[in-house]
């Protein structure tokens, strides 16, 4: 059985299987998802991130978990704390990623900020920051919902990036 990391009002966050393969391709396959992405994955690449993920469990503690229905298990997406580098310097970023069917009810913004707060209180992050394409404004919200404002603009993965940042202290 896996164990719940993360449980809120509605949304259950727990660590990534092999056996959740089906349910990120749901995301992964789907173009208007990943709009924002380099592009959509096949299931050999969604199996290299879930054991990426797992890597990341062990080394840091933490990644991006799967986000279900607290009542009903129905996968939702993923959200959670992922390792990065921009401009020089180790960050941790709050990433979150959901299937069209979970998209306009609030749970992006839900399980990050259970993610924000699992970083600053349980992991003593004193900054975090989330990396957003310009266009994606449904992120933008989520970022500026948690709390996070826009820091600046930076050049990466090729492309142009928003960096959205928060300081414990802000």
């Amino acid at each position: 059985m896996n164990e719940d990391v993360l449980v809120t009002d509605r949304l259950a966050l727990r660590q990534m299987t092999l056996t959740d393969v089906d349910h990120l391709m749901t995301i992964f396959t789907d173009p208007e998802a990943m709009v924002h992405y380099p592009g959509t994955k096949s299931e050999t690449e969604t199996k290299k991130w879930i054991q990426w993920q797992l890597g990341l469990y062990q080394q840091t503690g933490a990644g991006l978990w799967i986000v279900e229905d607290k009542e009903t298990k129905t996968f939702l997406g993923q959200c959670g704390l992922v390792p990065q580098h921009v401009e020089g310097k180790d960050e941790v970023e709050i990433g979150y990623l959901f299937a069209r069917h979970a998209w306009g009810n609030g749970y992006a913004t839900e399980a990050a900020s259970a993610c924000r707060d699992f970083a600053i209180n349980d992991l003593g992050q004193k900054r975090l920051i989330s990396l957003i394409a310009p266009l994606n404004y449904p992120s933008i919200r989520v970022a500026e919902r948690i709390g996070m404002t826009k820091e600046k603009r930076i050049l990466t993965w090729g492309k142009e990036i928003l960096v959205y940042s928060l300081c414990e202290s802000s």
